[in-house]
């Protein structure tokens, strides 16, 4: 007869704990990916615009939303897919961020006549989407 071994099945199988610390690292792996991608984008913009600053507005499950304003009045926004991603990119970039988009700081906007159209379209008779 052959020889037979016995063998633990669960001798080499992962803990719940170590699955869990396993899904954890790579999802802030993730994270940080993402964050640098953004803060590229970030600085990207920042540099189109004679520098930037910026502000985070959570926005629900989708995420958080960096607003940008560069120092000529250009704008822009991000979609970060959390608050602390958003927070991660806008400190890799280097930007001031404020707390609310008021003030100086909402004053340095400039807005076109396409933005004009888009706010007021509807109710000055401008173009509707049906």
């Amino acid at each position: 007869m052959a020889d037979t071994k016995q063998v633990d099945a669960d001798a080499g199988a992962e803990t719940p704990a170590a699955s869990g610390a396993k899904a954890a690292a790579k999802a802030d792996a993730k994270a940080e990916r993402v964050a640098a991608r953004l803060a590229r984008r970030i600085g990207a913009f920042a540099k189109d615009h004679g520098g930037a600053e910026g502000q985070i507005a959570y926005i629900g499950e989708r995420g958080a939303r960096i607003v940008l304003v560069g120092e000529d009045g250009g704008w822009g926004d991000l979609v970060a897919p959390s608050m602390d991603v958003a927070r991660q990119a806008v400190e890799k970039s280097g930007i001031t961020v404020h707390e609310d988009f008021d003030g100086e700081f909402a004053a340095k906007v400039r807005t076109g006549p396409y933005e004009w159209s888009r706010m007021a379209g509807i109710q000055v008779g401008g173009p509707r989407n049906t």
